[in-house]
């Protein structure tokens, strides 16, 4: 196998590889930091990582191989872990200097699953400030003068480097899907409580999701199913039987999808190129796409996902506010100013909204298998500033639905320009194979 090669091969292909002795997790390992060394420099994706570190835990798997022991699903692949999520032997800075130096004393969840599942965890990945809006250092692997999102920008944009072929994320309003647009890649957000978050920064628990990124849909289903759980220190998570991700995902639709399309009432913030290429989607898959128009009165939903949001990001930064609020970023004294002024009677009102909302859904997805509908704006926004605008993301994050970015466009400025899927609560695995069924689609024409 081509060695120069390896750290552009999928997940799915890597572990195989490692599985039929191809290849060594620690070949892949050395490939992935090659290509470290040559596009960190431009990039900067990484907040902690320890070459030797990775070394060790890669030579490791292919030590468990060579005995004849048990291989998980990930054996031996590389992982890039979001900077707010818990690693016992890396620090969890949380992208804010009022954490700097913190090492946590267990894994979170979502890592331990990973180290069960036989990957290696790479590295740190660079967070935007507590998971919010104040960019890091991050810039986008297509054009450096460009913002790679936020603010899971380090994951996305290791992912679309090369740099590894899986990193896991988190989203509250568009943290996931938004970097995946904007770098190019798969971006998925399951359906809210099927990834335990135990040992994550809590900013919202009603909104709070665990999401990934990778460079093909397979190995978006593969990492799927192998964090997906129950954990009883994450009450929104639940016993279920193990769902078939990789299986589902690889099958052809009993039926063909039809899609609905939706603008929400925020298209009128879509840019004039996003309009027209969603005009030209539409009309490529023709009788299999219908526009669907959602009521003017749901642009309240933005504003309920707003306050819910900074309320509970003010409970749960409380201790930041007290102790070093004059060391946080504008926006995020900002967010959480207004958080504490919020009045239980809105509160409330804005999470009662949830259910009300999902059941108004129900006709839509009774008729539909997914709604297609931007990822972002459009493509990623010059300047590094700011992360670009999560309008889009919103509803389908407030609603805890699973939410897919399909990489199928590019914007005239050469930069990648994403389709976001959104499928009904608890239809994850189909949704990816619906996603599967677009990209055939779309490729075909």
């Amino acid at each position: 196998m081509d060695a120069t090669r390896l750290e552009w091969l999928s997940a799915t292909d890597a572990a195989r590889a490692i599985a039929e002795g191809a290849v060594s997790s620690e070949q892949l390992v050395e490939a992935c930091l090659a290509r470290i060394r040559a596009a960190e420099p431009e990039v900067q994706a990484w907040q902690f990582l320890d070459p030797e570190h990775a070394l060790v835990q890669a030579r490791a798997r292919d030590l468990d191989r060579r005995e004849g022991r048990a291989c998980g699903p990930l054996h031996g692949v590389p992982v890039g872990i979001k900077d707010i999520i818990d690693t016992a032997d890396m620090p969890t800075e949380d992208g804010t200097v009022l954490h700097a130096g913190r090492t946590p004393d267990s894994d979170a969840t979502v890592v331990s699953a990973l180290r069960a599942a036989g990957a290696v965890i790479m590295g740190k990945t660079v967070t935007t400030e507590c998971a919010t809006y104040a960019p890091g250092k991050t810039r986008n692997p297509h054009n450096s003068a460009h913002t790679p999102g936020g603010s899971s920008s380090g994951s996305a944009a290791a992912v679309a480097s090369g740099m590894v072929p899986l990193a896991v994320g988190s989203q509250t309003n568009g943290s996931v899907i938004r970097p995946a647009a904007f770098c190019g890649v798969y971006g998925f957000k399951p359906t809210h409580g099927l990834i335990p978050r135990h040992g994550i920064l809590k900013l919202s628990r009603t909104l709070d999701h665990v999401g990934f990124f990778a460079r093909t849909l397979e190995d978006i289903a593969l990492l799927a199913e192998a964090l997906a759980g129950h954990d009883e220190r994450d009450p929104d998570t639940h016993p279920r039987a193990r769902i078939p991700f990789v299986r589902t995902a690889a099958e052809e639709p009993p039926l063909t999808p039809q899609l609905a399309f939706v603008k929400t009432p925020v298209w009128d913030r879509a840019a004039a190129e996003t309009r027209d290429a969603f005009v030209e989607l539409i009309e490529a898959l023709g009788a299999q796409c219908e526009e669907y128009e959602l009521p003017e009165s749901l642009r309240e939903a933005w504003d309920w996902q707003r306050t819910i949001m900074e309320a509970e990001m003010a409970v749960n930064l409380d201790l930041e506010w007290d102790k070093g609020r004059d060391r946080l970023s504008e926006s995020l004294r900002n967010q959480l100013a207004r958080g504490r002024e919020v009045k239980a009677i809105d509160y409330q009102k804005a999470i009662t909204r949830i259910p009300i909302l999902n059941s108004g859904f129900e006709e839509l997805f009774s008729r539909f298998d997914a709604v297609l509908t931007p990822s972002a704006a459009g493509t990623a926004p010059e300047g590094l500033a700011a992360t670009g605008d999560p309008a889009f993301c919103t509803l389908w994050t407030l609603c805890g639905m699973p939410a897919l970015n399909v990489p199928l466009m590019r914007g005239e400025n050469g930069l990648p320009l994403g389709a976001q899927l959104v499928g009904a609560r608890h239809s994850d695995a189909r949704l990816l194979r619906t996603a599967r069924w677009l990209v055939s689609r779309v490729q075909a024409d």
